[in-house]
């Protein structure tokens, strides 16, 4: 594993429920830092990025707080592309998730750089696909997949090399319970492959990331990006977008052991912890179990990683 570079990103510019931009510090406090040290990884803490305040306005024209949000993801897309290029796996610690246009715009931009394949992992009880068109809120944190695959406007499309940053064979939605009408037709037409709770339901979590890491070789660059509303908020009640019915403790384990074997991680976002909607840091206490999981802790010793 390369060495880890925590990056924090305290804003909840892309949201209408304020509080994630409590969640990096929360995030420390339950020990992120020590628990990816613990496994053998070189860790610096690079601190917190600066942005605008969240001025809490309404929509304009479908997009809620727009230069704030392009300004936030101009700033984390320098920080993430400059840690890959210094060889480090950033982890940028969030902040709402509109903020995965930088962070994914970046790897996108180094591994065309690097000639390697990229495969994205993420993990959401929503779709994240909308548009300012088809948006009930004009939130953005509800539109960054839709964006990195080319659809929102320029100053946000925009942000990296190329345009559009991603293609949709790249990204795997994993864990979706809750999508808009008009995001049904999008996902339909851009081909973005979704496995959502019934299909895991159906077919279990390890069926699920079979098919999901299919085709991860050592040329491929992986990229999870945890919306910490992909767990049930039963175990999970410290965001601001709960839906009911998501993977249990045992399940989204088994997700992080999972990837984890793959030793191709090369970069991770976790976002939409709200420390003001959580019971006693319990929800961000399980987010660095679960990276825990994703850096190398198991039960057993296993004969593949001896």
């Amino acid at each position: 594993m390369r060495p880890v570079s925590i990056i924090g990103a305290p804003t909840d510019i892309g949201a209408s429920v304020i509080g994630a931009r409590m969640g990096p510090e929360a995030l420390r406090v339950a020990g992120i830092v020590e628990a990816v040290a613990r496994y053998g990884c070189p860790v610096t803490d690079c601190g917190d990025l600066v942005g605008p305040l969240n001025p809490q306005r309404g929509p304009v024209d479908g997009f809620r707080h727009l230069d704030e949000v392009v300004a936030w993801n101009g700033t984390v897309y320098n920080a993430v592309f400059c840690e890959l290029e210094k060889e480090r796996l950033p982890l940028v610690i969030g902040g709402d998730h509109c903020l995965a246009i930088g962070s994914i715009g970046a790897v996108a931009s180094h591994c065309r750089e690097r000639g390697k394949k990229m495969r994205i992992l993420w993990l959401d009880a929503h779709a994240d696909f909308n548009t300012a068109v088809i948006t009930p809120s004009g939130n953005i944190h509800g539109m960054p997949v839709a964006c990195l695959c080319g659809l929102g406007p320029t100053a946000l499309t925009g942000i990296g090399s190329h345009v559009p940053a991603i293609n949709a064979a790249d990204i795997r939605l994993i864990g979706v319970r809750s999508v808009d009408k008009g995001e049904k037709r999008l996902l339909l037409e851009q081909g973005i492959e979704v496995f959502d709770m019934r299909y895991i339901d159906e077919v279990g979590m390890r069926r699920t990331l079979d098919l999901a890491l299919a085709g991860v070789d050592e040329d491929t660059h992986l990229h999870v990006s945890l919306d910490v509303d992909f767990l049930d908020p039963e175990i999970a009640p410290g965001v601001g977008t709960t839906v009911r019915g998501g993977p249990t403790y045992r399940e989204a384990q088994l997700c992080m052991e999972m990837i984890a074997d793959t030793g191709r991680l090369g970069s991770l976002d976790i976002m939409e912890l709200n420390p003001a909607l959580d019971h006693r840091n319990r929800t961000a206490e399980l987010a660095v179990d679960l990276v825990e999981s994703l850096f190398g802790k198991s039960t057993l010793l296993r004969l593949y990683q001896c």
